[in-house]
């Protein structure tokens, strides 16, 4: 007796925990209608992340064919890539997937139907429809969503950002320089080679994701250099002084109009001509009325000396 009972209190110690893990490894999740139309289910279980047991309610498939039969262009073809979907799920060969047969039509509701199957089995629910995700959370029901999936995946910054980031080493390109952001992410930074060892700022260009990692690509914000008025610094350009000669003094006295505008040939003033004019018209009427009227025997001795000529 004594043996027996060892016997059994062994194989109880050596085999209840494994099948409390395998309990909780084979957790199901219920698919939703949102999540086959959507189809990023399928990447996600070839990645080997989802390893429990995936369950699709013959209601939700019903409701795929009801669309794919009844509704608009858009949501047929929409309808039968979501059983597409279901086929190609059932096709990856690590993954479990089974048909729960709860009826073709759900009266109260596919959703309803899904938290009520989420209750009874102990069961998650697969979907990205913001309100059954907001109800199940009320629930208390376990609810995976592939939109907060992608969100937190994403790049922590999206091109076009700017930052002030450390330069750490040399990239792979002698001009290129290389810094990490605080999560492990290598930047690499166009022609910032000179600026190793110092902070700087940067704007990112674009991301590159591997099956290695994420990394990526940013250039250096230069500075903006303060734009200029467009006035000329520096001394004010002063007027071409004119040197007065003797030959000049001269020709200005001889020509006053002349005079005026040679002291001033590029840009000479209407006013100064006008003056000028007036001047020379005033000293040839003055030179008129100086002159003294002839004779008669002056005015008698011309004529003769034309008719002679003639």
């Amino acid at each position: 007796m004594i043996l027996v009972l060892l016997a059994e209190v062994t194989y109880l110690v050596a085999k209840l925990p494994r099948q409390n893990l395998g309990r909780k490894q084979n957790r199901p999740i219920l698919l939703d209608t949102s999540v086959l139309i959507d189809g990023r289910i399928i990447a996600i279980a070839k990645s080997g992340f989802v390893s429990d047991t995936l369950v699709v309610p013959r209601s939700v498939v019903g409701e795929l064919q009801f669309l794919a039969d009844n509704a608009d262009h858009d949501k047929r073809a929409r309808a039968r890539y979501g059983l597409d979907v279901v086929r190609d799920l059932q096709a990856i060969p690590h993954i479990t997937v089974e048909i729960l047969q709860d009826g073709s039509k759900a009266e109260e509701g596919v959703d309803e139907r899904l938290l009520t199957l989420a209750k009874k089995h102990s069961a998650a629910v697969c979907t990205i429809d913001y309100n059954l995700n907001k109800v199940a959370a009320v629930e208390g029901i376990s609810v995976l969503n592939v939109n907060e999936l992608a969100q937190s995946l994403r790049m922590a910054h999206l091109p076009g950002e700017r930052m002030m980031l450390e330069l750490v080493q040399k990239g792979q390109d002698s001009h290129q320089g290389v810094g990490y952001l605080p999560d492990g992410t290598m930047v690499v930074v166009e022609h910032a080679s000179k600026n190793i060892g110092q902070s700087v700022e940067i704007e990112f260009i674009r991301s590159l994701q591997t099956a290695a990692g994420k990394m990526m690509f940013a250039k250096r914000v230069e500075k903006e250099q303060p734009k200029s008025n467009g006035r000329p610094t520096g001394k004010k350009p002063q007027k071409p002084s004119i040197t007065k000669t003797p030959q000049s003094v001269g020709a200005a006295e001889a020509n006053p109009q002349a005079a005026v505008y040679h002291s001033d040939k590029s840009e000479r003033p209407k006013e100064a001509v006008a003056k000028s004019n007036d001047t020379l018209r005033r000293n040839n009427n003055s030179s008129q009325r100086t002159k003294k009227p002839r004779t008669q025997a002056q005015r008698e001795a011309s004529l003769l000396e034309l008719v002679d000529k003639q």
